[in-house]
């Protein structure tokens, strides 16, 4: 089977800038042509589809195919009398080597229009359409605007908004007005982009995967996260009632540190109930519970504590919330008369009782780490028993023994020079088993 790869040239671009005649026929004719174009002229794309023709010949080499590689160029004088050079340079080649395929490599829409010539007189398989990415004419733009419309992710993401934004926007403009129109179309079209620019369709897939995982697998974590989510929302609720109820409150600092005061409470158990559910399905599951879940708690009311500090001191100062005050014998015998704390000490107790808690925290979570990496240990160790005890193997007496001793061979007999050091030899053999046994 012989496949033509031919690179067509409408305009004769090749002809004129190196002053060859076409056609170019042969591999090494061919890849010669690219240095004399290249030479004349770096910025064609031309120099690109000789390229793309010797590889794509390369290509279809390495797969045992007969290929022939030419480049036909057609005429500057006029677009008819091109057209007829190229159909009698193609019709030299068929006669010539008899192609059964042919593969074109083309680089533009002007010498696109030669592919239906090719075609009436060899089996075109393929038209390889190269385009320059460096490239600023308007042929490139072209193929590049083709291939956009060709990929269907594109086409959805880009077409579908732009085509839905001009049918929306004059019933919008009809009706509410063209300012309101124009203002809830870019609205629409801002929360797309911050929709697609964080990957907000991949999270949901994620996190929907994730719950239904946690269905299946009959998850605590479902149940406190529920849970948390409806603390979260009192929360929020508690935090704009308190700031609802301010009066003539200048500024944004004393709404928000309201805000906090009132509902960091309810983050907080929220955090602690979302934290109890995944500590409960470490401690549920096969594998031991990792220092963070452990310490997760603690960090929760350590920091709610610090923010309700800051909050109740910044609206002491600004008289919104009263001073703390401790009832009369409260300290029984020490104290009979009210003890006032400031908004200074409130925050350092607050404050204080955070850090203690934190660090309570980081050490409970490392004792227990701890704790279960000796049992880890223990049970990895049990199963080599004696290499974890340490125990030495006794020895087998006849163990190191010459055969001809163990199979009472002539080695038995022994001269009696010889037996008293035999003797000593068994005594020695027999210390040192006590000794081991000792041991």
């Amino acid at each position: 089977m012989t496949t033509l790869v031919v690179c067509l040239d409408r305009t004769d671009d090749v002809g004129r800038k190196t002053g060859l005649r076409s056609p170019v026929v042969g591999w090494e004719a061919v890849r010669s042509l690219v240095t004399d174009v290249g030479l004349a002229d770096p910025e064609d794309s031309g120099v690109n589809s000789l390229l793309e023709t010797l590889r794509v010949a390369q290509d279809l080499r390495d797969e045992n195919e007969e290929v022939v590689v030419a480049v036909v160029s057609g005429d500057r004088e006029s677009m008819v009398s091109a057209d007829r050079a190229v159909a009698t340079q193609l019709d030299d080649l068929v006669a010539d080597y008899d192609p059964d395929s042919a593969v074109v490599v083309i680089d533009s829409a002007e010498d696109e229009r030669l592919v239906p010539i090719v075609e009436s007189r060899v089996r075109v398989d393929s038209v390889d359409r190269v385009v320059v990415r460096q490239a600023r004419d308007i042929e490139s733009t072209y193929y590049l605007l083709k291939q956009f419309l060709a990929d269907e992710e594109l086409r959805q993401t880009v077409l579908v908004p732009i085509g839905l934004t001009l049918l929306v926007f004059p019933i919008l403009a009809t009706v509410v007005g063209p300012a309101e129109g124009a203002a809830a179309i870019t609205t629409v079209i801002g929360i797309f982009l911050l929709y697609k620019g964080f990957n907000v369709d991949e999270l949901l897939t994620r996190a929907a995967h994730q719950i239904r995982e946690s269905l299946y697998s009959g998850q605590v974590s479902v149940v406190t996260y529920v849970v948390a989510a409806g603390l979260t929302l009192v929360g929020l609720f508690a935090g704009a009632l308190g700031v609802s109820n301010l009066e003539d409150a200048p500024g944004v600092v004393i709404p928000a540190m309201q805000f906090a005061f009132d509902s960091i409470p309810w983050l907080a158990m929220a955090a602690l109930t979302a934290s109890a559910g995944r500590l409960l399905d470490e401690a549920i599951g096969d594998h031991p519970i990792r220092r963070s879940f452990l310490n997760l708690p603690f960090i929760v009311v350590s920091v709610a504590l610090v923010v309700r500090g800051f909050s109740a001191y910044f609206l002491e100062q600004q008289r919104v919330i009263d001073p703390f005050i401790v009832p009369a014998n409260e300290f029984g015998v020490l104290s009979n008369e009210r003890f006032v704390v400031t908004a200074g000490e409130r925050l350092a107790l607050f404050v204080v009782t955070g850090i203690v808690v934190s660090l309570v925290g980081a050490r409970i979570a490392s004792y227990f780490s701890e704790s279960q990496g000796d049992e880890t240990e223990l049970a990895d160790g049990g199963e080599d028993g004696d290499a974890a005890s340490g125990a030495t193997p006794v020895p087998d007496a006849d163990a190191d023994l010459p055969s001809e001793l163990t199979d009472g061979g002539p080695g038995t007999e022994s001269s009696p020079a010889d037996e008293p050091s035999d003797a000593a030899s068994n005594g020695d053999s027999d210390a040192q088993t006590d000794a081991e046994r000792t041991d």
